[in-house]
């Protein structure tokens, strides 16, 4: 299988976009923390565009667990209505541009485009109408709709970064814990499931589906 590596800036910027909080954490969680551990001078811009106070208070707590990156992440919740978002269009362009204004990301982290949420799919949208000329990897949710695909992108993950990304995720989030899906199992099913899709050394990865990609 071939493997390719990014070409990061020493200091480049890493953008994650998510609808809710804990949805980057789920989405691509692993990749980060191995991100930080090879580029330890990458920026990461951490945008959630619905979370209330206890909210974001979870997804600092959490995004600082993952990364223990200090003053190289900068992390902003907006306040637009969850569940919402496809009537709520104009506001969440509006800081889409506003924050195209201020970052030129090296990566971007998105919502998978064809995700059946429908504020995930939004964000998705609005990402490819925004960032059109990034490197944009789509990262996947599993959920009650069976949207997950067929990623064509793996990022292997060693075990402490399956390990940090889990616990992260149990630890910070004490608002999700009651859902039926919120739990260890599925976390480590879904990445042992794409480990074994691309004969990670672990067993374990996360997919991710790329778009348009220039080798």
């Amino acid at each position: 299988m071939l493997r390719f590596r990014p070409e990061l800036p020493e200091q480049g910027t890493v953008l994650c976009l998510g609808a809710h909080c804990d949805d980057i954490e789920i989405g691509c969680g692993g990749t980060l923390v191995e991100l930080r551990r090879r580029f330890p001078q990458l920026r990461f811009q951490w945008v959630v565009f619905s979370g209330d106070e206890q909210r974001e208070r979870e997804t600092r707590a959490a995004a600082a667990q993952l990364l223990d990156a200090g003053g190289h992440c900068q992390l902003e919740v907006h306040r637009f209505r969850g569940s919402y978002f496809p009537y709520l269009g104009g506001g969440i362009k509006d800081a889409f541009e506003a924050l195209r204004a201020r970052v030129s990301p090296d990566l971007v982290f998105t919502h998978f485009l064809n995700d059946r949420h429908q504020d995930h799919r939004v964000i998705a949208e609005l990402t490819w109408n925004t960032f059109r000329d990034h490197a944009v990897l789509e990262y996947e949710i599993a959920k009650f709709e069976g949207d997950l695909g067929q990623p064509g992108v793996y990022v292997p993950l060693p075990l402490a970064a399956v390990e940090r990304k889990i616990a992260t995720l149990l630890e910070c989030f004490p608002s999700q814990r009651h859902r039926q899906w919120f739990d260890a199992e599925l976390f480590r099913g879904q990445l042992r499931l794409r480990g074994v899709e691309c004969n990670a050394p672990s067993r374990h990865a996360e997919g991710f589906h790329a778009r348009k990609l220039i080798l």
